[in-house]
C-alpha cells in the first residue's frame, strides 16, 4: 500500500506544535472534485484566509465552493506561531512615512477588528481554541547598559507617541520586566499595549470549517490542485477554475486565498519571502506571565505561550528569518533554545521544532481585494508577519467587495495601488537581488551522487545537462526530478530542516518528494526518472 506523503498534511518534514492537541488525524477528509461546478464564489485554498472568507460569505447566502491542493490546513496556518496583533513588523512610525497616517489608521482599525473577530466567531461557535486577550511587549534586543539599548528607548518613545495617535492605549515603562524572567540577562524596560491576543490556530479553524460543512451552500473538495483562474471574455462576468484534473469551477467570482497568488509576476514582484524558525519549550504552567513579547533585533524574536498538559505550557518562540533558499538553516533552532535558557532558566525539553514562511510587501501594507488587472480575481497575500490577523480581516474585506459594499480598508489594501515614489528605489534593489539568484545555474550541491547521506538531497548541475535535484531517502534509494521550479525556472536549493526544494528566486516549495507546497508554482516539481515519478505519483495518490 501506497504511503501518504506528509507534505499533504503540512508544508514541511517537522510537525508544528498544534497538532500536539489536534494530530492530522482528527482533521475532516473531503474528497476530491470529479465533476465541473457552477457556484457563486470558488475559494483556493483552506487555511485562514480562504475559511475566513468563505465563513463571511456564507453567512450572507453566497454558494461557495473551496478548493485545496492538498489536504485540509496543510498550508502556513498550520505553521503559524499563533499571535493576534495590532503590531506592524515595519513599526507605526515607519508605516505612516509610507503610507501616511490615515494609511496607519487604517492598519490599526482593521487589525484590531481581526483581533476581536476570532473572539465574537470563537464564542458564535462555541470554538474552545484558547482565545485570549493579553499584552504585547516590545524590548530592547540589548542589554541595559549596552551600546544600542538607549537608541532602543528613544525609538520605543517615538513608537509609543504615534501608537496613542491611533488610538493604541501604548506607554513606556522603564524597569519593566515580564514575570517568570529570571535569567541574568538585563532587558528590562518596555513598550507596553493592551488588546493583543493568542489562540490555538488549528482548533479555531477547524471549528469554523466544522460550522461550514453543516451549511447548504458550502462545499470543500481537497487534492483539487488548481492550475489556472482565468476571467472569460471582456465583458463576460465569469471565470472559470481549471483543477490538474481537470475539471472546472465556474463561478462569478474567485478567491485566490493561496498565501501567494498563482501567477508569474505582478504582485508576486513586490513580496519579499522569508523562512522564519520556531521551537516550542515546556515551562512549568502559571510561571511565566502570558503575554506577546518582541525584541528589537532584525529580524526580532517573538514568544507565546499555549497548552501543553496538566503540568507544563509550551513557550513558542520563533525568529531567524532570512530569505528562501538564500541562507542555509544551520544552527537556528539552537539559538532560539538558547535566547530561552538564558532569560527563563525553568525551561524544560523542546519538544517540537518547525519552520514557516513569510511574504513581506515591499510597502508594508498587504495586498486584499481584487488582483491586478482583473475585475472578479481577488487575493490575499503580503501578511508581513501577521498572517492570522491579514487572513481573517481579508475575510470581511473580500466579501464587502464581492458583495459591492463599501469598505475603507480597500485604501490600505487594494492590490491595484501604485507604490509610492519612495519605494521604487528599494523595489529595483529587490528585483536586481532577486535576478542574481539565477547565478544557481552556475553552481552544484554535490559533484556525484554518493557525496548525498541518507536522508539529504542536493543539486547535481552537470555543465552539458539540466540541473537535477537529487534526494536519497533513508534507505539509500535516490531519486531524480528536475532542479528548476516551474514557476519561473529558477533552480531550487535543498532545505535540510524541512527536507524540502525551496526556490530562492520568488519562494515557491516542494517536498522530498516533489509535491507542491508553496507558490507561486502551479504544480508539482517535474520527475526526472522513473523512481521518482512513481514516488511522487504514490505519495499524493494516497
Amino acid at each position: 500500500m501506497a504511503t501518504k506523503s506528509h507534505f499533504l498534511d503540512t508544508s514541511g518534514e517537522a510537525d508544528p506544535v498544534w497538532i500536539h492537541t489536534e494530530p492530522y488525524s482528527k482533521r475532516p477528509q473531503f474528497k476530491p472534485i470529479t465533476e465541473d461546478i457552477k457556484t457563486d464564489v470558488c475559494v483556493i485554498g483552506s487555511g485562514i484566509a480562504g475559511i475566513s472568507v468563505s465563513y463571511e460569505l456564507v453567512q450572507r447566502g453566497v454558494k461557495v465552493v473551496m478548493l485545496e491542493a492538498r489536504d485540509i490546513l496543510s498550508g502556513e496556518s498550520g505553521r503559524t506561531s499563533g499571535h493576534l496583533s495590532s503590531g506592524i513588523d515595519s513599526g507605526f512610525v515607519e508605516l505612516a512615512s509610507k503610507r501616511g497616517q490615515d494609511g496607519a489608521q487604517l492598519a490599526v482599525d482593521s487589525h484590531t477588528y481581526a483581533i476581536n473577530r476570532v473572539g465574537e466567531i470563537s464564542k458564535e461557535l462555541g470554538i474552545d481554541c484558547e482565545y485570549r486577550q493579553l499584552p504585547g511587549y516590545d524590548i530592547s534586543q540589548y542589554e541595559r547598559g549596552q551600546d544600542g539599548h538607549e537608541d532602543d528607548v528613544k525609538e520605543f518613545k517615538e513608537e509609543v507617541k504615534k501608537m496613542n495617535e491611533l488610538g493604541i492605549k501604548a506607554s513606556y515603562q522603564e524597569g519593566f520586566a515580564i514575570r517568570g524572567w529570571d535569567g541574568k540577562v538585563d532587558q528590562r524596560d518596555a513598550v507596553t499595549y493592551p488588546g493583543q491576543a493568542t489562540f490555538h490556530p488549528t482548533k479555531y479553524l477547524l471549528g469554523v470549517l466544522k460550522w461550514l460543512t453543516e451549511q447548504p451552500n458550502f462545499q470543500c473538495y481537497t487534492r483539487s490542485r488548481v492550475m489556472s483562474v482565468e476571467e472569460k471574455g471582456l465583458l463576460s462576468k465569469e471565470v472559470k477554475v481549471t483543477t490538474e484534473s481537470g475539471h472546472t469551477v465556474t463561478c462569478v467570482n474567485a478567491v485566490e486565498a493561496t498565501c501567494v497568488p498563482l501567477q508569474k509576476l505582478s504582485v508576486v514582484a513586490e513580496l519579499e519571502f522569508y523562512r522564519t524558525y520556531c521551537i516550542a519549550i515546556r515551562v512549568p504552567k502559571g510561571s511565566i506571565e502570558d503575554c506577546l513579547l518582541y525584541d528589537s533585533k532584525d529580524p526580532y524574536h517573538y514568544v507565546r505561550f499555549t497548552a501543553c498538559d496538566d503540568k507544563d505550557d509550551y513557550l513558542i518562540i520563533g525568529g531567524n528569518d532570512h530569505k528562501v533558499g538564500q541562507e542555509p538553516e544551520d544552527g537556528r533552532y539552537a539559538e532560539l533554545e538558547s535566547w530561552v535558557r538564558d532569560r527563563f532558566t525553568q525551561a524544560g525539553s523542546v519538544d517540537y521544532k518547525w519552520s514557516g514562511q513569510i511574504f513581506e510587501p515591499v510597502d508594508y501594507s498587504a495586498f486584499i481585494g481584487k488582483n491586478q488587472g482583473q475585475s472578479h480575481i481577488y487575493i490575499c497575500t503580503g501578511d508581513f508577519g501577521n498572517g492570522l490577523t491579514h487572513g481573517v480581516l481579508a475575510g470581511k474585506l473580500i466579501a464587502d467587495e464581492i458583495m459591492d459594499l463599501d469598505n475603507e480598508w480597500s485604501k490600505l489594501y487594494n492590490p491595484k495601488r501604485i507604490p509610492a515614489l519612495s519605494k521604487v528605489p528599494g523595489m529595483v534593489a529587490h528585483d536586481v537581488q532577486i535576478n542574481t539568484q539565477y547565478k544557481r545555474f552556475l553552481q552544484s550541491d554535490i559533484k556525484d551522487i554518493e557525496d548525498l547521506m541518507p536522508g539529504t538531497g542536493g543539486v547535481l548541475n552537470p555543465t552539458t545537462q539540466t540541473p537535477m535535484a537529487v534526494y536519497k531517502d533513508d534507505d539509500g534509494k535516490v531519486f531524480k526530478f528536475s532542479a528548476l521550479c516551474p514557476h519561473m525556472k529558477g533552480v531550487v536549493c535543498w532545505n535540510g530542516a524541512e527536507k524540502s526544494w525551496d526556490c530562492p528566486v520568488h519562494g515557491s516549495r516542494f517536498g522530498h518528494d516533489g509535491v507542491g507546497i508553496m507558490g507561486p508554482a502551479k504544480g508539482n516539481l517535474p520527475p526526472a526518472d522513473e523512481a521518482a515519478e512513481t514516488l511522487l505519483k504514490q505519495g499524493s495518490a494516497a
